[in-house]
C-alpha cells in the first residue's frame, strides 16, 4: 500500500466535494441536515488550494484536510476520508503529522465537529479537549506543552 500526503490542483476541488459530501452524508442525515447543493457550495466558496492537502492511497484519493495558520493557533478546518476507508487508520495517520506540526510550532491546533458525528469521539481518542459547543457543533483543541 503507498500512501502519500500531497498538495492539491485547482482542477482537483470538485473530486474533493464529493468525497466531503460522501464522508458527511451519514452524520447530516442523521441530524435532517443534508443537503448536497449546500455542503458543495460551502466548501468550493471557502476552497484554499494552499492550506488543502490530499490523501491518497497508491494513486486513488480516498482523503484530505485543510489546515490553516491563524497566527495565534493552527485551524483544522476539515478531514476527511472517504466512507469506504474509514476505520482503518488512515484519519489517524493524516492527524499525527499536524499534531507534530502544532508541537513544533508550540501553537494549539483547534476544530469544530459536527454534533453527533463519529469524528467526535476520533477527536477525543487523539487527544483533544471540548472548548465550546453551538447548535450544530463541537469545538475542540488539542493543547501542545
Amino acid at each position: 500500500m503507498n500512501y502519500q500526503i500531497s498538495e492539491v490542483q485547482e482542477h482537483e476541488k470538485e473530486s474533493l466535494v464529493q468525497l466531503r459530501i460522501s464522508a458527511m452524508r451519514e452524520s447530516l442525515e442523521a441530524i435532517g441536515r443534508f443537503d448536497p447543493a449546500r455542503a458543495r457550495g460551502r466548501f468550493l466558496d471557502a476552497f484554499d488550494r494552499e492550506a488543502t492537502r490530499k490523501i491518497e492511497i497508491d494513486g486513488q484519493l480516498i482523503g484530505f484536510y485543510v489546515l490553516k495558520d491563524k497566527g495565534d493557533h493552527l485551524y483544522l478546518d476539515h478531514l476527511y476520508v472517504h466512507p469506504d476507508f474509514q476505520g482503518q487508520g488512515l484519519g489517524a495517520s493524516a492527524l499525527a503529522p499536524i499534531i507534530e506540526l502544532a508541537q513544533d510550532r508550540q501553537l494549539p491546533l483547534r476544530l469544530c465537529a459536527l454534533r453527533g458525528s463519529r469524528s467526535n469521539s476520533f477527536y477525543l481518542s487523539h487527544g483533544f479537549v471540548q472548548t465550546g459547543e453551538s447548535e450544530w457543533d463541537l469545538f475542540y483543541e488539542y493543547r501542545v506543552c
